[in-house]
């Protein structure tokens, strides 16, 4: 009996099962990112993330030695331990933990398998830009010359009238198919609908996307908009951490 055993099998042995974890943590830490099963994604954090914070035990020569041959008999993978304790950990140095970041991709094709995204959460270019971004802003500098309000006059007026004469901005598009239940055709509703970013989706109603989805003529009955807008809210902000708990919680796309 299974009582009080709380580990996934993922229906193997546990040789296969200690040989499918390492070879899809060799292939994470390579490649930074894996599409797999979301049940395998799962087990995958539990088994890759431990290793992971034996990279930051670096007193001696002789810990970090101690800490490769730990890693390497999990893994057997002598390319990814090195690619972990050299190109990883620098990146890591400073998370304390939650390393990695499930993003699910809905149903595969076939066996209706739920499909997700593993990958490490500080080799996101995209995520990582907007972040440094707000976080890295240089202040205003300080200058002591006399005139320093007429001169601020002068170029609050010129940035005004450089305002009014520039031509708008396209709206910049998102991936519609980070929120969960929402997948390439129905972005393409969205899209067609003039809903291309996470805050147009935010600012949206689930009554007014049932409409949007219903006045396309495509088969989205089983589509159910009610989570969308909370969860592109939490996209839009860069709260990723915070979606991925809540995309735990449901199942395809409603509260499980």
């Amino acid at each position: 009996m299974r009582h009080g055993n709380k580990n996934k099998n993922l229906s193997r042995t546990a040789s296969h099962r200690r040989a499918l974890l390492a070879n899809l943590g060799s292939q994470l830490i390579t490649h930074k990112r894996i599409t797999t099963t979301l049940a395998k994604a799962k087990a995958l954090r539990t088994f890759i993330e431990p290793l992971i914070t034996k990279t930051k035990a670096t007193g001696s020569k002789e810990v970090i030695s101690h800490n490769h041959r730990i890693v390497f008999s999990y893994l057997n993978d002598k390319q990814a331990v090195k690619e972990l304790f050299t190109v990883v950990a620098p990146k890591v140095a400073s998370r304390p933990g939650g390393y990695t970041r499930i993003i699910k991709l809905g149903a595969r094709v076939g066996d209706n398998a739920e499909i997700a995204m593993i990958e490490l959460v500080d080799f996101n270019e995209i995520y990582g830009k907007g972040i440094s971004k707000a976080t890295t802003a240089e202040p205003a500098k300080k200058t002591r010359r006399s005139g320093g309000a007429k001169a601020k006059a002068k170029d609050t007026a010129a940035t005004e009238v450089v305002a009014e004469t520039a031509a708008p901005k396209s709206k910049k598009a998102d991936d519609l198919k980070i929120v969960e239940g929402i997948g390439p055709k129905i972005a393409e509703v969205l899209n067609a609908a003039g809903i291309v970013s996470f805050a147009d989706l935010a600012k949206s109603t689930p009554e007014k996307i049932k409409e949007i989805l219903e006045a396309s003529g495509g088969h989205f009955n089983a589509a159910d908009p009610a989570t969308w807008p909370e969860q592109a809210q939490l996209a839009a902000d860069g709260k990723m951490d915070e979606l991925k708990v809540l995309q735990d919680k449901l199942n395809g796309g409603r509260e499980a």
